[in-house]
C-alpha cells in the first residue's frame, strides 16, 4: 500500500514539474474578419514572463509558408512582457485558420497562436476599418 501511495505521489509531482507555467499570453487567437486579397495582415500577441527565470523562445514555427512569426531572440527577464508578431500574406481567397507553435525554454510543449479570417477579392465585401 505504501509503495502505491509513493508511486502516485511521484507521478503527480512529475506532472506538475512538466506543466506549462512561466508564460501568460494576453490572448492566443485573433479573428480578423474579412481582409483584402493580396494585402498582408498582422497581429501582435503579447505575453509576460511569470516564471522565476529568464525566458527564451526556442522556436516559433508557422504551419505554412504563408504565415510568418517575428519575435525577440534574446531572453525575457522575470516579470517582463514581450510580443510575437504574426503576419498572414492573404494571397489566396477564402476562409483561413493559421497556427504558430511557440516553444519556450523550461516548457515541455509549445503554445499555439492562431489567426483566423476570410480573404475576399472584392473590396466591397470588406467592411471599412478605421
Amino acid at each position: 500500500m505504501m509503495k502505491r501511495i509513493l508511486f502516485v505521489a511521484c507521478v503527480l509531482m512529475s506532472q506538475l514539474a512538466f506543466a506549462q507555467t512561466g508564460v501568460e499570453f494576453k490572448e492566443t487567437s485573433h479573428k480578423f474578419g474579412k481582409v483584402k486579397k493580396g494585402v498582408p495582415v498582422s497581429f501582435v500577441f503579447e505575453y509576460k514572463n511569470v516564471s522565476a527565470k529568464p525566458l527564451v523562445i526556442e522556436f516559433a514555427n508557422a504551419d505554412c509558408g504563408c504565415t510568418t512569426p517575428e519575435y525577440r531572440q534574446d531572453a525575457i527577464p522575470k516579470g517582463q512582457k514581450s510580443t510575437i508578431k504574426v503576419t498572414y500574406n492573404a494571397a489566396v481567397e477564402g476562409v483561413f485558420k493559421k497556427s504558430v507553435n511557440v516553444k519556450f525554454t523550461n516548457s515541455n510543449q509549445p503554445y499555439i497562436l492562431t489567426l483566423e479570417g476570410e480573404v475576399a477579392a472584392d473590396p466591397k465585401a470588406i467592411k471599412a476599418k478605421s
